[in-house]
């Protein structure tokens, strides 16, 4: 009997994506966080019990731009992304990290 062979994420995604720093990986790192965005904006507007349309009214948009905001559908501006985890009551953290690239 042979030992299956296992291979790590980052392994599996430089096969099949590409290596970090290419086009396509960048690409694919891009909309991952935007999707993990929009599921972020999801889980706390259902733990506060709130419809898109009720989120909508407590930011000042409509329901339609809450629902592309959470499947992400739409490049939102950073000001609508604060303005809607402030009407969540959500504390959100975000992490800047400098790249040693040359500029």
């Amino acid at each position: 009997m042979t030992a299956l062979k296992t291979y790590t994420l980052d392994e599996v995604t430089d096969k099949y994506i590409g290596k970090r720093g290419t086009e396509k990986r960048e690409a694919f790192e891009y909309e991952l966080k935007l999707d993990l965005l929009g599921e972020a904006i999801k889980k706390a507007r259902k733990e506060r019990n709130l419809t898109q349309e009720q989120l909508g009214e407590l930011v000042g948009v409509k329901k339609s731009q809450i629902s592309k905001l959470e499947n992400n559908l739409t490049d939102a501006r950073f000001a609508t992304i604060l303005k809607v985890f402030k009407a969540l009551n959500a504390k959100i953290n975000f992490n800047v990290e400098l790249l040693n690239e040359h500029m």
